[in-house]
């Protein structure tokens, strides 16, 4: 099932007269898109803090939100991220609210609206596929090993601080790894 509401805007379906510019990564995403109907962007952890991993093209191809993780291994994320754009390219809805089974072994995840106002620290490539926000994306929430999600009172001070809560705009986040340099 597609959003009617979105109307794409990616380099694949507008020439934007720079298409001889565009650059290695950029080409492997556009390929990428073409042949899979997406592609999974992986940014590994680093001394600037945990990794993320989010999609780029379920929008174009599916008329479906792009989907992001944060806090595990980049190839941990990519395998559950194509899971969820599988289950997407199979004709489920993914939405704000929703908990999926079978995507990080015997939990549930969980998705929230991304605020459009962390697009740019984070879905770069995204933002030049698409060439300008809005396009619709999801963050999934993956529990720790008792199954509390990382905004829960409950969960462990390391859980909690391992992904950001993107549905929050910036200035409501908790000060951390994630709003470092904002």
């Amino acid at each position: 099932m597609t959003d009617d509401s979105f109307q794409c805007r990616c380099v694949l379906c507008h020439d934007y007269g720079d298409r001889d510019e565009t650059g290695r990564a950029d080409l492997t995403v556009i390929e990428s898109v073409r042949q899979h109907g997406w592609h999974v962007v992986m940014v590994p952890e680093d001394e600037t803090g945990p990794g993320f991993a989010y999609t780029v093209g379920l929008s174009h191809t599916h008329g479906a939100p792009e989907l992001a993780m944060f806090g595990l291994g980049v190839h941990a994320m990519q395998r559950m991220l194509n899971r969820l754009g599988a289950k997407s390219a199979a004709g489920a809805v993914l939405a704000d609210g929703q908990r999926h089974p079978d995507v990080v072994g015997g939990y549930h995840v969980a998705l929230g609206q991304v605020d459009l106002r962390w697009y740019r620290t984070f879905f770069g490539r995204a933002v030049g596929f698409y060439r300008r926000p809005p396009f619709p994306v999801l963050q999934v929430a993956w529990p720790d090993v008792d199954g509390r999600f990382h905004w829960e009172d409950q969960a462990e001070e390391r859980h909690r601080e391992s992904q950001p809560r993107l549905w929050l705009p910036p200035s409501r986040h908790p000060v951390g790894v994630w709003t470092a340099g904002l």
